[in-house]
C-alpha cells in the first residue's frame, strides 16, 4: 500500500498520509516520499496549493517509535552513538519537512486526531492548519526521548506559549490551536476536509507568483530570527535527548514492556490536563 496518496483536483494537491493502522506514524520511507512529493508538485504548474492530511483516525502520532526503538537499541548495541551520524541523520528528516516551509506554493495541513511528535512537525512546516476542535496537537516527547527538530514552536506561537507547551509536554486541543495562533481556524471534525478545501480554492485565486511572493516574504521573517540556528540546536539535543541516562532507560523499557507500557508510564503521571481544565 502505498504510504503516502496524491491526487490532484484543478488547481489544488491533496497529499495523504496513509497509515492508517499505525496512525499515519511516520517511517524514513514516508518521510522521503513526502519530500520527493513536495518537489515534484512545486515544479508542476497546474498545482497553486498543497494540502497535506492523514488517512484515518489521526492525522499523524509522530515518529513510528514501535520500529525507531528497535533500531536505535539494535544500531547502538552494534556500533556506539555517534552524535554526528545521529545529527545528519535527523537533519536529513529536517530537511523533508522543511520542503513544506521552503516550497514556494503555500500548504495547508488539515488536522483531526491527534497530530503529536514528529507530526507537529509537518504542521509547524506547513503555512497554515485547519484543525479539528476536538483534536490533540502536542509534543509529549519533551517529557522524555525528544527535542522538536524543526523547533518553530517559539516562531509560531511566542515564548510564554511554545515554553508552556515544551515544559509539560502537554497537547492542546483544536479548540485553543486556534486561539493561541496555532490554527486558522477550528471547525467540527466531520468539516475539516470542507474547510480546508475551502481555504485551498481561495488561495488558489490568486497567481502563482503573487502566492509565492507572500509566502517568501513572511518566512523570511522568521528565517532572519535565526530559524537555521535554532533548528540546529533542535536537532542536536534530539540526539542529547535519545541518549541521556533517562532517555536510554526509557528506549530499553519501550523495547522490552511494549510502547504502550513506556508511554503510559510516561504520560500517566500527567493526567489529562485538559479535563482538569474543564
Amino acid at each position: 500500500m502505498e504510504e503516502l496518496l496524491v491526487e490532484r483536483i484543478g488547481r489544488v494537491a491533496w497529499l495523504t498520509l496513509n497509515r492508517p493502522e499505525r496512525l499515519n506514524a511516520l517511517t524514513t520511507a514516508l518521510i522521503r516520499r513526502l519530500e520527493t512529493a513536495v518537489e515534484e508538485l512545486t515544479s508542476d504548474t497546474e498545482v497553486r496549493v498543497l494540502v497535506l492530511r492523514g488517512a484515518g483516525r489521526a492525522f499523524c502520532a509522530g515518529y513510528d517509535l514501535d520500529w525507531g526503538t528497535a533500531l536505535e537499541s539494535e544500531t547502538q548495541a552494534r556500533e556506539g552513538w555517534d552524535p554526528v551520524r545521529d545529527y545528519l541523520g535527523m537533519s536529513r528528516n529536517v530537511a523533508a519537512f522543511m520542503s513544506l516551509w521552503r516550497s514556494p506554493k503555500p500548504v495547508i495541513a488539515a488536522v483531526h486526531g491527534w497530530c503529536v511528535g514528529g507530526g507537529t512537525d509537518l504542521v509547524l512546516c506547513a503555512d497554515l492548519t485547519v484543525v479539528a476542535e476536538d483534536a490533540q496537537i502536542g509534543y509529549p516527547p519533551a517529557r522524555v526521548w525528544g527535542s522538536p527538530t524543526t523547533a518553530l514552536w517559539a516562531y509560531r506561537i511566542g515564548l510564554e506559549r511554545a515554553k508552556r507547551l515544551l515544559l509539560t509536554g502537554d497537547p492542546v486541543d483544536g479548540r485553543t490551536a486556534e486561539r493561541i495562533g496555532l490554527a486558522s481556524a477550528a471547525v467540527a471534525a466531520e468539516r475539516v476536509q470542507d474547510e480546508a478545501r475551502a481555504l485551498a480554492e481561495r488561495l488558489a485565486l490568486l497567481p502563482s507568483n503573487q502566492l509565492a511572493m507572500m509566502k517568501l516574504l513572511v518566512n523570511q521573517a522568521v528565517e532572519n530570527m535565526g530559524l537555521a540556528t535554532t533548528q540546529m540546536l533542535g536537532t542536536v539535543f534530539d540526539g542529547i535527548a535519545r541518549h541521556t541516562p533517562e532517555g536510554v532507560a526509557w528506549r530499553e523499557r519501550a523495547r522490552t514492556a511494549g510502547l504502550r507500557t513506556a508511554l503510559a508510564e510516561r504520560d500517566g503521571p500527567f493526567g489529562d490536563y485538559g479535563a482538569r481544565r474543564r
